[in-house]
């Protein structure tokens, strides 16, 4: 018996062991396996793009209470993990605090959990050997370092110095474009010559991994730059086509369109800058997936809604300001973004206004919304209209309550005045331009400004608002000429029912419009102000006489009959309502004033300005037109604004 019991034992040790040495072995050759694997894979971006958001996903859902924490540290994880959240999520609508915080923890997960050294770093970019970078590895390193020195103006200062933004021809375009091409970028980097160090190096790596995760994949950094804008899948082939060139096209042309020769709608990325649509040649969203994703992405602070089929396009702003706007299908062709950056710091009437000229030209700006007039700016889309309108509100009175009505807040005066009495409102799914104008009708406002007047009840009411609602109004329009917007307002009119006699809703229109600032951008993308038009109505004189009475003849009093009868049918037929002057006009490079201003307006003008201003008005008048406007006299009133505007302000 106890013989048996020790063979037993030796056979259950002798299983136990073998068991131990198959598991040992197993797991050896598992170990075996994942160092070939770390040799092959586990360094490239996609790998470790897999791993930071498999651990930031587990950082974000850990139960804490689950830990056996101490509650201060309970507390602080707590405070860490909100934050973290939070930064996740800000991240996704353009905030670059909350960019730098994910970027800051994704480098310290590769550095010190993933391993990432100098030796496995090049096997994500290939920094150490030059020939296998990619152009867009290139751009990445170059817009690092220019970073570095530059900050947000990186990119500004890299086109500027090897003047990218010059009209060109590309190989196989007949034409020349504004483009940066592949070659250019391979040669400022050759040219360039920068040193990257290990650190320097993981914070690209980093950047290539943020952009793909949470980031606007090949143009998030492109965006954070100090430039007019960036839009995406606005040329190039849509995958829907691809289809319809396959049964027409040639073999050659197919098997240029399979090796991505033919740009494709996720191909397309270009930049606004200084007035210029600039085509990134070297840059890619890669696949239409990636396009998408990035479209149905930035649209979406402050939850604006679904973007789907049934609504095809989103207008809203991102957390910077920017304003944004998405098209997808059947809406558009093919997904598509554009971002328009406007830079308040610079939105000031001297740094807009540069040719020779421009002091007259900034004086009379000036004088314009001092004078309280009723002022339209006009010009195609990227002219500068908001940025011209943005200078010329720094000119305002400090007295003056503001009332801003958007399509999309794009002024944001708040950010540069915030101690001035100033309400925006927006356009909404609920709320249209005309209900909010209503809106703004009872919030003691003393100055409306329109961002812009794009749709017929807008045009309409601010007419209206202008009569009766406020003091003086300012507004953008896409209109080219004087006329045009005459016309244009005019027929807003119309097409509302406020109005059904064009005669009578143009003569409301004339009588509220005083002046046309109009932009103009040339081929070059060089913007400017090509004229400063005064609006002068018509003064409606009787000019029928009664001159048949002195006539002895039959005759010779038929034809003074029919004399005023030819007034009649030309006053009801072709009734001029108005005229219209140049005051200022771009000439040769160079503001010139022209033409004076009426003398109602300059007597308006006055009333308006404080003492101060109304003295340098006067100044400015006699020395461009040689004359002097007697002082109207006030009459004896209870105290106006313009009034107190004139007393000197008491010292605290």
């Amino acid at each position: 018996m106890t013989i048996t019991n020790i063979l037993l034992t030796l056979i259950v040790v002798v299983v136990a062991f073998l068991a131990v040495y198959y598991y040992l072995k197993k797991r050896k050759n598992q170990e075996v396996e994942k160092t070939v694997n770390i040799d092959d894979k586990t360094y490239t971006l996609d790998t470790m793009k897999e791993f930071v958001k498999r651990r930031l996903d587990e950082i974000t859902k850990v139960n804490l209470y689950d830990i056996g924490l101490s509650e201060e540290e309970l507390k602080r994880r707590k405070n860490k993990k909100y934050e973290l959240k939070k930064a996740l999520k800000g991240c996704t609508y353009g905030d670059v605090n909350d960019k730098k915080y994910v970027q800051e923890l994704i480098y310290d997960l590769l550095a010190n959990e993933y391993g990432v050294d100098e030796t496995n770093i090049s096997k994500a970019i290939p920094f150490d050997v030059p020939s296998l970078l990619t152009a867009q590895d290139k751009f990445d390193i170059l817009l690092y370092a220019y970073k570095k020195d530059f900050g947000y103006e990186a990119l500004t200062e890299l086109i500027k110095k090897y003047n990218l933004a010059e009209l060109k021809y590309v190989e196989g375009e007949a034409k020349p474009s504004y483009v940066i091409t592949s070659k250019e970028i391979e040669d400022i980097y050759e040219a360039e010559n920068i040193e990257l160090s290990f650190a320097d190096k993981l914070s690209v790596v980093v950047q290539r991994i943020y952009q793909h995760y949470k980031g606007y994949s090949t143009i998030d950094e492109v965006r954070d730059m100090n430039i007019d804008g960036v839009s995406g899948g606005v040329s190039g082939l849509p995958e829907s086509f691809l289809s319809q060139v396959a049964q027409t096209a040639s073999g050659d042309y197919l098997n240029q369109v399979a090796e991505h020769k033919v740009p494709r709608a996720c191909d397309s990325i270009w930049i606004f800058f200084q007035g210029k649509s600039i085509r990134l040649a070297f840059l890619s969203f890669g696949t239409e997936a990636e396009l998408k994703r990035v479209c149905q992405n930035i649209y979406k602070y402050n939850n604006p809604g679904q973007l789907s089929d049934t609504n095809g396009y989103k207008i809203n702003e991102m957390k910077d300001g920017s304003r944004v706007v998405v098209v997808r299908p059947s809406f558009s062709e093919t997904w598509a973004f554009f971002v328009r950056k406007f830079d308040v710091k610079r939105a000031t009437l001297e740094q807009l206004v540069r040719d020779p000229g421009k002091e007259d030209a900034i004086e009379l700006l000036k004088f314009l919304v001092k004078g309280a007039r009723i002022t339209a700016i006009t010009g195609e889309q990227g002219s500068g209209k908001t940025t011209l309108l943005m200078g010329m509100i720094e000119n305002i009175y400090e007295t003056m309550n503001i009332r801003v009505q958007e399509t999309a807040f794009e002024l944001h005066l708040r950010k540069i005045y915030p101690t001035r009495n100033i309400l925006t409102f927006r356009e909404t799914d609920t709320i249209s331009g005309q209900e909010g104008l209503d809106v703004q009708k009872k919030t003691d406002g003393s100055v409306n400004i329109i961002g812009e007047v794009a749709t017929d009840p807008v045009a309409s009411w601010m007419i209206q608002a202008a009569q009766v609602a406020s003091k003086f109004t300012l507004f953008t329009h896409h209109a080219k000429t004087f006329p045009n917007l005459v016309t244009a307002l005019r027929n807003s009119m119309l097409r509302t029912g406020v109005f059904t006699d064009e005669k009578t809703a143009e003569e409301q229109v004339v009588q509220v419009l005083n002046f046309d600032v109009h932009q103009v951008k040339d081929f070059r993308g060089k913007r400017y102000i090509e004229r400063i038009t005064e609006c002068i109505p018509v003064e409606n004189k009787n000019e029928y006489t009664f001159d048949h009475r002195n006539e002895k003849t039959l005759e010779g009093k038929f034809d003074k009959f029919f004399d005023n009868a030819t007034h009649y049918f030309t006053k009801s037929t072709d009734k001029e309502l108005y005229t219209y002057r140049n005051i200022l006009e771009y000439i040769d490079g160079r503001y010139v004033i022209t033409n004076p201003i009426s003398d109602e307006n300059i007597r308006d003008m006055r009333n308006n300005m404080d003492d101060t201003d109304a003295e340098n008005f006067d100044k400015f008048i006699e020395k461009h037109w040689g004359k002097k406007l007697e002082t109207v006299t006030v009459s004896a009133e209870p105290e106006t604004n313009s009034k107190k505007r004139g007393r000197k302000p008491k010292k605290i």
